[in-house]
């Protein structure tokens, strides 16, 4: 009875919300994925299309091809990640092969009218591959007790205590709900014996202190997220005339991502009351998205290309759940039944991400190959979480306004054809998207690969590495322990395509 008592509060519970900087940039960033035509290029298509994933970045490239085909994408993607904490240094690697890619286009030709062709194309890209882990170990003058003294310090100790007959888990549900985030962690901490009051015995007190006495402690920190952002896209475009093409496209994205963290702290004084504290939590996110994008592509003459598109803002609309466990040697005796099955559920909110600008030049050597190069702003001071009435979203969108700045990328792709064979190498550059890179460093990458025509299709393999160093905040308030971690990411991805 008891735990079926708990299901049911879980699934009602209402916490404040708490969903920040990181959530607008997490579904922000769009990471090159594709075919790996595409992706040897290093998604330098803006001006060249003929690629299904080219309508990523210019929606009119699917009037570029003179016949219809079929294209799907898989993609082994590798993680590996240094985390440096504590004067320590640990590394983690991962492999996640995907299907992470797959559409087809359909080519009307009609030599008789000036719209010498129209295209309609269907498109599945995976926008976001979210499976990644990293492990930080070091000591540090910040314990975890920092981050629950500083939700406890204000709240009146009576508001922490269990009702009549109340199970301690059903407590924490209600607290959530009805007292709100600061006060649940408050809950947490002192039911979990970190903190406790300065006098116990008055129900008004508002001061706490630690139950852990340390100059530095102990922390491993594990991180490990999984999930996705995919795009549809349904893409109609047309040839006009000889030189001129134009496209738009609807885009459907949709969302799911997890992440769980797990925290041990160890190496406190002899003294210390607590020995050993252990603070886990795990966060689900899912929901949808749209967004629209416009593009066009010019010849300028048989060698020249350019194209410009614009990406509208994702209006994302989200839900998260939340569950956490916790024990340390002073720890109430039913801290157990506080766990991952006692899940805190949030209103839904939304994010509005920045719209994004695209102008594109290629150079087209005849059947020998190709030089192409794409430039992409994006400023995303103007990301917002949404409602903005929200007092809360309003005063973190004016931190994300402050913290965030534009992001400037470079893509430059080339390729070469020897008969049916097609070598071909990229470059990215990607600016932070802070106005500190010291938080989320630049993004730099490189790429290559081969393709081989058969005629009615083809096979095309593509590797490409990125590099990027990251701040990794243990926990967003309270404490400000993090791990500097340098990501490098390779994929390797194989298409096949069929024309018909």
């Amino acid at each position: 009875m008891r735990s079926f008592i708990t299901f049911i509060m879980g699934m009602v519970c209402l916490t404040a919300t708490a969903q920040n900087i990181n959530d607008v940039l997490r579904y922000s960033t769009e990471n090159l994925q594709g075919t790996a035509r595409f992706q040897a290029m290093g998604g330098a298509f803006g001006a060249l299309g003929g690629d299904l994933s080219s309508l990523n970045i210019n929606p009119a490239g699917s009037a570029v091809f003179n016949f219809s085909q079929f294209t799907v994408s898989g993609s082994n993607y590798h993680r590996n990640n240094d985390a440096s904490f504590g004067n320590s240094t640990f590394n983690t690697s991962i492999n996640a092969p995907e299907i992470n890619q797959a559409g087809g286009v359909f080519v009307f030709k009609s030599p008789d009218s000036p719209w010498k062709k129209i295209a309609l194309a269907f498109n599945y890209d995976l926008v976001e591959n979210f499976d990644n882990e990293f492990f930080a170990s070091g000591n540090t003058t910040e314990g975890i007790d920092n981050y629950f003294l500083n939700f406890a310090q204000g709240v009146p100790f009576g508001n922490l205590f269990l009702g009549q007959n109340e199970f301690i888990e059903e407590a924490y549900l209600r607290i959530g709900e009805q007292q709100g985030f600061a006060d649940q962690q408050a809950f947490l901490g002192y039911f979990g014996g970190i903190i406790n009051p300065v006098d116990e015995t008055s129900d008004s007190n508002t001061a706490y202190i630690s139950n852990a006495d340390y100059t530095s402690v102990n922390q491993q920190y594990w991180q490990i997220t999984n999930g996705y952002n995919s795009k549809f896209t349904a893409n109609l475009a047309g040839q006009y005339q000889e030189n001129l093409y134009l496209g738009a496209s609807l885009n459907f994205h949709s969302v799911y991502y997890e992440r769980l963290t797990l925290l041990d702290e160890s190496g406190y004084e002899t003294t210390s009351p607590i020995q050993t504290t252990t603070f886990d939590n795990f966060l689900s996110t899912q929901g949808n998205g749209f967004s629209f994008s416009l593009g066009a592509i010019a010849k300028l003459n048989n060698n020249i290309r350019v194209g410009g598109s614009y990406q509208s803002p994702t209006w994302y609309y989200l839900t998260d759940d939340t569950s956490q466990r916790i024990n340390s040697d002073l720890a109430d005796d039913d801290i157990n039944f506080i766990d991952f099955n006692i899940v805190n559920l949030f209103e839904e909110y939304r994010i509005k991400t920045p719209s994004k600008l695209t102008g594109s030049l290629a150079v087209v050597f005849g059947k020998e190959g190709l030089l192409s190069f794409d430039y992409g702003y994006q400023d995303m001071s103007q990301a917002e979480l949404r409602p903005t009435a929200d007092p809360a979203f309003a005063a973190e969108n004016d931190f994300i306004a402050a913290q965030l700045g534009t992001v400037n990328t470079y893509r430059i792709g080339g390729e070469y054809r020897i008969q049916n064979v097609s070598l071909r190498g990229g470059y990215r550059y990607e600016e932070s998207p802070y106005e500190n890179d010291g938080i989320i460093g630049d993004l730099e990458g490189y790429s290559g690969g081969i393709g081989y025509d058969f005629g009615g299709s083809r096979l095309d393999l593509a590797y490409g590495r990125t590099t990027q160093d990251v701040s990794e905040l243990f926990y967003e308030t309270g404490i400000s322990n993090a791990a500097l971690v340098n990501r490098v990411n390779t994929n390797i991805t194989l298409s096949y395509t069929l024309k018909f």
